[in-house]
């Protein structure tokens, strides 16, 4: 059998993340294209993460640089299999002692849009993107996550691919729905072995009858939004809507809160806040139901839109008649409040894979480039919390880092580099305050890597550089 030939070791603590997936490569190659494209998703830049920015190069005209073409490979010829990579992330994440899921999480089910130009892009379309609020050109991306109050990362995404690109239409048979995909996902997570408590999603799964009633059918339990509109449960002047079941809730201040039950939310700054909920009837939803209605917001008596939470769950209520025959611990107002308070996770792990990471920057056609470069940014996240959690040791003061001879090449490009300094890299504080604990620290400890990290040789000054957007 053939002696494998070293690999260029990635800088700093990204070598002993990247070894654990060396064995899923099958040459040098690929095994340092993942090294390289890891650290330039990691890397802070000023403009979005094109191969070329990931290479270090110049804008369209280093797009020819040999880095640059190397990355295209492996992103779009390389024959590395991305599911494979990506259970190797989840299976790492459920052996960390820190980051193991428990049944107290929650699995979030979301879609992420984003603008793209062109016909030819596999999953392309005009469909709605919710990141901009409108119908517009791009890709929509099915995703599940994992989280609780102190803790969050991706397992699994999907993109959805429009109609118009099958012969047949919506009734062709490998056509699938968003929320097929989401619950196609939502079955592959508990399957994996990941422990929660709850499926938690947006109304726009929520408000989906047939989606609540696959999840059912798998036996995962759901919290879930719903519009405050969801439904028309009578005609005419006696149309019933989630809001109109909040409002027949009896309230009078504080003091005399009749049907609703103070829950106390305590936020990730430490802050406390006063939430009110009730379980609520609507139609054949009730609190001893098959589906409960739950109504949560900051003021009972005016029902404020950006406040007020209407959910639909199956979990029942402690002491009701469903609570001995279920197969779920019940959960009381307060659970079913902390559950989806939890999925609002999610939104921070989207600013962060797309803002920092570069999740929306592939500048590639096929499927299979696309996902793989969405499984690398979901590695390169996971990485963040890897370092979070167990940081690297520094060597003792004064001792300078080893450069190590690398076997001859076996491939072109850059053929000579210098270990990567195993130090943390860059001391301080990262310079974007509001980003959550995982990637504020991969962002602080990786930044120096432009100054320490082995470059590749760039054939050019970056140039017509925009500043991107990160509010």
């Amino acid at each position: 059998m053939t002696r494998r030939v070293p690999c260029p070791p990635g800088p700093g603590p990204l070598e002993a993340y990247a070894a654990r997936f060396d064995d899923l490569f099958s040459t040098l190659a690929q095994r340092r294209g993942f090294r390289e494209y890891l650290v330039g998703l990691l890397l802070p830049r000023d403009r979005n993460k094109t191969l070329t920015c990931l290479a270090g190069t110049e804008p369209i005209a280093g797009a020819q640089h040999a880095s640059v073409q190397r990355l295209q490979f492996f992103l779009s010829e390389s024959t590395w299999d991305y599911e494979q990579v990506n259970a190797r992330r989840v299976a790492l994440l459920l052996a960390g002692s820190a980051t193991t899921p428990h049944s107290d999480g929650v699995l979030v089910i979301d879609d992420s849009g984003d603008r793209k130009d062109g016909k030819a892009t596999a999953h392309i379309g005009r469909q709605w993107l919710g990141r901009l609020g409108k119908t517009d050109n791009g890709i929509v991306t099915v995703t599940t996550c994992w989280a609780d109050e102190n803790l969050y990362y991706p397992l699994h995404a999907v993109p959805y691919t429009p109609a118009h690109h099958f012969p047949k239409g919506r009734n062709d048979p490998s056509f699938r729905t968003k929320l097929q995909i989401a619950a196609e996902l939502a079955r592959t997570a508990k399957a994996t072995g990941i422990a929660f408590r709850a499926v938690a999603a947006d109304c726009a799964y929520g408000d989906q009858d047939s989606f609540r009633r696959q999840l059912a059918a798998a036996g995962l339990p759901f919290v879930m939004a719903l519009k405050p509109s969801h439904g028309t449960w009578a005609y005419g002047k006696d149309t019933y809507t989630p809001a109109d079941a909040a409002r027949a809730l009896t309230w009078a201040d504080p003091l005399h809160p009749g049907d609703w039950t103070a829950v106390e939310r305590t936020f990730r700054d430490g802050h406390t806040k006063t939430w009110w909920a009730a379980d609520a009837r609507l139609g054949w939803w009730g609190p001893d139901g098959n589906v409960r209605l739950v109504v949560a917001t900051t003021d009972p008596a005016t029902l404020p839109a950006q406040s007020t939470w209407y959910l639909a769950t199956d979990l029942p209520r402690p002491g009701g008649p469903r609570e001995a025959d279920s197969p779920e611990p019940a959960a009381d107002l307060h659970e079913v409040v902390r559950i989806y308070g939890i999925r609002h996770w999610i939104e921070q792990s989207y600013k962060q894979v797309k803002d920092e990471l570069g999740w929306a920057d592939f500048q590639v056609r096929s499927d299979t480039a696309i996902r793989r470069h969405q499984t690398l940014v979901n590695c390169a996240f996971s990485f963040c919390w890897n370092t979070w959690f167990a940081p690297p040791t520094p060597p003792a003061a004064g001792q300078p880092p080893q450069l190590d001879p690398l076997p001859d090449p076996l491939e072109r490009g850059r053929t000579r580099a210098p270990a990567a300094p195993a130090r943390l890299l860059a001391p301080g504080t990262p310079g974007r305050p509001w980003l959550a604990d995982a990637l504020g620290h991969a962002a602080t400890l990786l930044a120096g890597m432009v100054d320490e990290a082995p470059a590749p040789s760039t054939p050019g000054t970056d140039r017509h550089r925009r500043q991107r957007q990160t509010h």
